[in-house]
């Protein structure tokens, strides 16, 4: 019996002594993730800054009747567009014609009365000289003085019949400007007030004002830029400027900036300035696109084209308020890289105005799984672009290019500060 329990013991001595002389496997690292990369885009671009502003008419005219009476017609269509001097009310015109009938006829009267004086002064002067004593020196210059008077009467009654005119004219309500109409205020039958009563109003639309507010920072920035010439166009009197609307692509509309308003405003640090674009109807249409009151988009140049590095805006990070990108080095591994942004272009990408160099290769996609110092496997891939479509500035992603989610900006994705 004990030689059998001997027996068992060195068999599981052997056994153990077996299992530890068995050779350990060594874990093998995971390969590095493949990373999307871009090299950085070399090309010109213009400095420029964006507002926010309404359109403005350049003519706003209120219609009132100049004289008083009731609406006896309204010619125009509501809302429609009208040519000056096209006729928009009546009023009841048979008072003031008949004002002018009675003042034709008195000027009538006082012109009998004029070729009477001067019929008896003529033939008074002649007895006076044929008969000396017959008429007396006092009797002539009583007919002179009759002769004054009728002329007298006659110069002011014709003087009354052109406010008699004017006023029938006034009946007729006629629009001063092209433009647009609004809707009727009163209905026909109504008593207008003269230059009281509301009937409606015209505003014009080709061309039209954009109003916007430019922060004083920028002021400064555009009036050195032209002050070094770097604003061509100043020399002609006018900056250019671009507006774009709710639902349309970039800025399709250009303009010229005529007016800077003479003192910026305390409150808010802001200067009012104002660009006329033109508004025609399109050939192919029939309405024109501006209207008085709109939301618009502008965009003012600063400078001249210069060249500048570009990065899709995406591959961006944000660290306490300062902007960032991660830089593949020759080794495929990640180096954090503060950077200083300028303007963002149409097509998605950023301009970089200070952090990197020309031919650098910076991740643009999968910035949540980065750190400093990783290796990563470069898949290089030409710089993604915003194409036309439904997206930022009314684009979307390209789908050939890859499209990554939004970044990140939380303390995860920050690198720690040495």
């Amino acid at each position: 019996m004990r030689d059998r329990l001997s027996g068992w013991f060195v068999c599981a001595v052997l056994l153990f002594v077996a299992g530890c002389s068995r050779p350990q496997q060594k874990a093998t690292a995971p390969p590095p993730p493949a990373i999307p990369t871009s090299e950085l885009v070399e090309r010109e671009v213009t400095d420029f800054v964006d507002f926010t502003g309404r359109t403005e008419a350049v003519h706003v005219v209120d219609i009132r009747a100049r004289v008083t009476g009731y609406l006896m017609k309204m010619p125009f269509r509501e809302g429609s567009e009208v040519k000056q001097g096209d006729l928009l009310f009546e009023v009841d015109p048979r008072p003031y014609q008949a004002q002018l009938d009675q003042a034709t006829a008195q000027i009538k009267l006082y012109e009998a009365q004029l070729k009477l004086a001067q019929a008896t002064l003529h033939r008074d002067e002649i007895v006076a000289k044929s008969t000396p004593g017959a008429i007396t020196q006092q009797q002539v210059d009583q007919d002179q003085a009759s002769v004054d008077e009728a002329a007298a009467r006659l110069e002011a009654y014709q003087a009354n019949i052109e406010v008699y005119k004017l006023n029938l004219e006034f009946t007729q309500v006629k629009s001063p400007i092209d433009g647009h109409v609004s809707r009727y205020y009163l209905t026909l039958g109504n008593l207008v007030n003269q230059d009281q009563t509301l009937l409606t109003t015209v505003v014009s639309e080709d061309p039209i004002y954009s109003y916007f507010d430019v922060d004083e920072p920028t002021v400064l920035r555009v009036r050195k830029a032209i002050n070094e010439g770097k604003i061509e166009r100043y020399q002609q009197g006018k900056l250019p400027v671009y507006m774009g609307l709710q639902g349309e692509e970039g800025y399709q509309h250009e303009g010229m900036l005529d007016f800077v308003n003479n003192q910026v405003n305390p409150a808010t640090g802001s200067i009012l300035v104002r660009g006329v674009f033109p508004n025609p109807i399109p050939e192919s249409g029939v309405t024109r696109v501006l209207s008085p009151g709109m939301f618009v988009r502008v965009r003012l140049p600063i400078g001249k084209p210069h060249p500048a590095l570009l990065v899709i805006d995406r591959a961006i990070g944000s660290d306490q308020g300062l902007k960032y990108v991660y830089v593949v080095d020759k080794d495929n591994k990640i180096e954090y890289r503060r950077i200083t942004t300028g303007a963002l272009q149409e097509d998605g990408l950023r301009v970089v105005t200070d952090g990197l160099k020309p031919k650098e290769v910076v991740v643009v996609g999968g910035l949540q799984q980065l750190r400093p110092k990783m290796e990563i496997k470069p898949d290089t891939t030409p710089m993604p672009t915003i194409t036309k479509g439904k997206g930022q500035y009314g684009d979307k992603p390209d789908e050939k290019q890859p499209a990554d989610k939004p970044k990140d900006d939380s303390s995860a994705n920050k690198p720690q500060e040495k």
